[in-house]
């Protein structure tokens, strides 16, 4: 075998992150293949990306045949929801296991089966998205054929292990909301109609490029954005597609974006290009335990937040099991939008937050929303927090509790080592990827802070993501 190779794989086990297990036998005893977004029980082909004196990396092509475990639901099957046929009991097994995996072996945690207190399920298990992002392309492939079509005007999402091929959404996929990816066929008539082509990804040209939706579960309304390039822009009629979205979705559709970007990066970011708002307003309001937040088409926004909801409340939960929070300073490092600091900030009596985050926009969302929910007793920082904590030595000593909330790739070891060295009590630290929290928590207990609780939260059903939110306190 070598890279490039496609082979045919029988999974017989699960690993974290996604990975399905196929053990072959050789002379020299088993060898390991790990296939990304397989389930055991499964029969697939592959094609082998990485390979190893004891193992290798494959990228799945085809579900030959489907596990004695899978059941049949009525939502079309898309790449991102590699694990929606699966009953979400076994999900929820095979998630925990594999990733309690990852602190006893990544961590060097021993117990930690003892310090474990709880798997969290996400209230909704289908439907529960808040933001959904589809693509347009040229290159289409058939669903009932599996055939790769040129000259298409496709719109949904990417085949998976693809950048280029487009599967048109002609059905809700178990995921976002299911009224709106009912009409996804209309809109992708009408916008056919006008004659302008989709993006063509390999040779970068086109013009219709990506549709952005962000839903608001407490208005019930939809803000939407249109992601063009400026090929063919003066034969764009937005005052027709304009008129036509407000037909289509009356008053869900709170708002209607239109941004031409011609970036090649194959990105619907607004700050790629010039952003226009062609109907309504830019935000959408949601509610999170009783505090509302404008929600902007950028904004940083929990994507499932009734299942936040229930992660904020166990963080908030360790954050005052220990010890009281009134008239202490509480620190929220990677604050984003300043969440989880607003809800302390309400329900935590005389407690002061300090909210940090490099990103300028998610602060000035902070602040706003701050306002809105008439909380004064939170200050916010648009900063880099490594260089924040250097340039504000006067906090050390004088933080009770960290509130850490870092991207998926964790945090750097100098930040780290200076968030520690503010001498906090103890720090509640919020992870997007238990693997590099397992790293940090070893990192951690070197340094003198012992994980003491440990819970796992499914905010993403039918994907291999779990979040998790520990408890680490410092040795006296």
């Amino acid at each position: 075998m070598k890279r490039g190779d496609e082979i045919e794989l029988k999974i017989s086990e699960y690993a974290f992150g996604g990975k399905g297990i196929s053990k072959i036998d050789t002379p020299n005893g088993k060898y390991v293949m790990f296939v990304d977004n397989t389930i055991p029980g499964q029969t697939v082909r592959a094609r082998i990306a990485k390979k190893r004196k004891k193992y290798a990396e494959c990228k799945l092509l085809e579900v030959i045949e489907r596990s004695e475990f899978e059941v049949e639901l009525p939502y079309q099957p898309i790449s991102g929801a590699p694990y929606i046929s699966l009953p979400i009991s076994l999900q929820h097994e095979y998630k925990k296991e594999s990733t309690i995996d990852q602190y006893r072996r990544i961590g060097e945690i021993k117990d930690i089966e003892t310090l474990f207190d709880a798997y969290i399920p996400s209230p909704n298990d289908f439907n529960y998205r808040n933001k959904m992002e589809y693509s347009f392309s040229t290159i289409r492939q058939d669903l009932a054929t599996g055939e790769e079509l040129d000259d298409q005007f496709a719109l949904g999402f990417k085949t998976r292990g693809t950048w280029w091929k487009v599967e048109n959404l002609d059905a809700p996929d178990g995921l976002f909301d299911a009224e709106f990816e009912n009409q996804l066929k209309d809109i992708r008539i009408f916008l056919e109609k006008t004659g302008l082509p989709a993006w063509h990804p390999p040779k970068k040209i086109g013009f219709f490029r990506h549709l952005v939706v962000r839903k608001s579960f407490n208005q019930n309304q939809l803000l939407i954005n249109l992601v063009t390039s400026s090929q063919g822009l003066d034969k764009f009629n937005r005052e027709s597609f304009t008129a036509f979205m407000v037909d289509l979705l009356g008053d869900r559709l709170a708002g209607l974006q239109h941004t031409v970007n011609d970036d090649v990066a194959d990105r619907a970011k607004i700050e790629n290009g010039e952003n226009g708002l062609l109907y309504g307003t830019p935000i959408v309001l949601e509610k999170l335990l009783d505090l509302q937040f404008e929600i902007s088409m950028e904004s940083f926004f929990q994507t499932n937040p009734k299942s936040a909801e229930r992660l904020y409340l166990k963080a908030i939960e360790y954050a005052q099991q220990e010890f009281s929070l009134e008239n202490e300073v509480l620190m929220d490092l990677f604050c984003g939008t300043g969440t989880i600091g607003q809800i302390m900030a309400s329900q935590i009596k005389g407690v002061k937050v300090i909210g940090v985050d490099i990103v300028p926009e998610a602060i000035e969302d902070a602040k706003r929303n701050a306002k809105r929910n008439g909380i004064s007793n939170l200050d916010f920082y648009a900063a880099d927090v490594g260089k924040f904590l250097l340039e504000y030595p006067d906090f050390a000593g004088k933080i009770h509790t960290i509130m850490l909330d870092p991207p998926r790739a964790g945090i750097a070891p100098k930040t780290l080592k200076r968030v520690m060295e503010l001498g906090a009590e103890q720090i509640v630290y919020i992870s997007c990827n238990p693997a590099t929290q397992a790293r940090d928590a070893k990192t951690m207990s070197d340094f003198g802070y012992e994980l003491k609780k440990l819970s796992l939260v499914d905010q993403f059903p039918h994907t291999s993501h779990i979040e998790a939110v520990g408890l680490f306190l410092r040795r006296k």
